[in-house]
């Protein structure tokens, strides 16, 4: 890094913005499907949030004030339909890199006939950073995150202490930061780091995990690998201050 571009760093952080060097994820451009194709192109005007447009005026983006969830790397969506269309009285936000996803999640909330959820095609880390005012969630969710299972790539997983800490300020005194993982040894990292982090307390009555909510839809992939005898581990760490 020349020294210019470390002065640049430095001032960024001495102004309280959040630098990225390490990403949790590798963006995978698969290609779309027509449905897919044709969902985001009728469902973004309504449904689709810009990182570029900054922050967020959430009661104007869903026209009401209920509480917000807000779901990180939703995947293909379908779960993340399921709640939003189980709850309607909640606000659901998705955050997902991968277009064929985003564009599989805006089909199947248009066949759903849901209305109250809004997606990002974006970096999460950014979005919380730039998008999200403070105590703005009730909710944050990261179900099945990439594991980055090889030692050497641990520093890659999304949750660390500063991500902790950065997430905690997003969520209002009370607000739950939910997790799930079928990596127990990614599991027992979570564990770790967020018994640490200052201002959370854990919601498990052993001080460790928790049973799966039953506002956290059982994935296909979920039910095959309790078929198999594989393990899924559910945290919920509450915030207290």
């Amino acid at each position: 890094m020349s020294e210019s571009s470390n002065n640049n760093l430095e001032q960024a952080k001495q102004e309280g913005k959040y630098i990225r060097t390490i990403r949790s994820f590798v963006k995978r451009e698969g290609r779309l499907t027509k449905g897919q194709a044709a969902a985001i192109e009728k469902c973004w005007p309504t449904m689709g949030l810009e990182h570029k447009n900054g922050l967020l005026d959430l009661t104007q983006v869903f026209g009401n004030n209920n509480d917000v969830v807000l779901e990180i790397g939703f995947g293909m969506g379908k779960s993340l339909v399921e709640m939003a269309k189980s709850a309607p009285h909640l606000n659901f936000i998705g955050i997902e890199v991968h277009r064929p996803g985003v564009g599989a999640c805006l089909m199947d909330a248009d066949e759903a006939g849901v209305t109250n959820l809004r997606v990002f095609e974006h970096d999460a880390v950014e979005v919380l950073a730039d998008c999200l005012s403070d105590e703005s969630l009730t909710t944050l969710q990261l179900f099945f995150p990439d594991p980055w299972h090889k030692k050497r790539h641990h520093k890659r997983r999304i949750v660390q202490t500063e991500f902790a800490e950065k997430l905690r300020s997003k969520l209002k005194i009370g607000g739950v930061f939910h997790m799930a993982t079928d990596w127990e040894n990614y599991a027992e990292h979570m564990l770790e780091v967020m018994q640490a982090a200052p201002g959370y307390k854990n919601q498990s009555e052993t001080n460790d995990y928790v049973p799966r909510p039953d506002l956290r839809p059982l994935t296909k992939f979920e039910q095959r690998g309790h078929r198999l005898g594989h393990g899924v581990w559910d945290l919920m760490f509450e915030r207290t201050k």
